[in-house]
């Protein structure tokens, strides 16, 4: 009797172990066109209602691709990391393999902290204002708005861009800790950057402007 309950216990964590390993195994898969070294304008979707973004490829093979509405808002972030897998925020519910329409290469340049070493504004949600710094060291230090944004940048692979991690405090629905990437673009003007991280739900954005 007890050897009979032996083996129904171990076929049940068999089968349990082989459920787990389905699941694993189900997890949604994004592909994204692979393009060279370099930073692009670039379309993907309908081409009759086309979605445009930018997308930025390093030699190492991350990538990181910023898909925008009609207003300029971030709808969705694919990214890769150098030997990794491509990642998706807001998370796909299923497989997606994105085939973009076009692409245009843009003049890109290696961003340094240098570039960007002074104070900044952003326009919260909710339309209240945080004041910060970029130092020398690629150090984000809070100014004396209420909400206190702080964290620290460090160099990037990808073309125009600095990686970033951002702690917010007392600043509305901002999660506390975020990860993602300081982003300069031209088209940009008159905001200086866009701060860009995907470790919520849905991408956040901040525009910085210089003051």
């Amino acid at each position: 009797m007890n050897r009979h309950l032996t083996l129904a216990a171990c076929a049940a964590a068999l089968l349990l172990s082989a459920c787990g390993s389905d699941n694993q195994a189900a997890k949604p898969v994004v592909k994204v066109t692979d393009l060279a070294a370099g930073m692009y304008a670039v379309s993907s979707g309908d081409a009759a209602n086309p979605t445009a973004g930018r997308y930025y490829s390093a030699a190492d093979g991350s990538r990181l691709l910023v898909l925008n509405n009609s207003a300029q808002q971030a709808t969705a972030l694919y990214r890769r990391d150098a030997g990794g897998s491509w990642q998706m925020t807001p998370a796909p519910t299923q497989d997606i393999s994105l085939e973009l329409l076009n692409s245009t290469a843009l003049t890109s340049s290696v961003l340094n902290f240098a570039a960007i070493t002074r104070s900044y504004t952003v326009r919260l949600s909710s339309g209240a204002a945080a004041a910060f710094s970029v130092n020398a060291s690629g150090e984000i230090v809070a100014g004396s708005t209420s909400c206190k944004l702080s964290g620290k940048l460090a160099t990037s692979p990808l073309p125009n861009t600095l990686k970033l991690s951002l702690v917010a405090s007392a600043c509305g629905d901002l999660p506390s800790q975020s990860d993602g990437y300081l982003v300069v673009d031209s088209d940009y003007a008159p905001a200086a950057f866009r701060l860009l991280a995907y470790s919520g739900s849905t991408p956040l954005e901040l525009w910085a402007y210089a003051e």
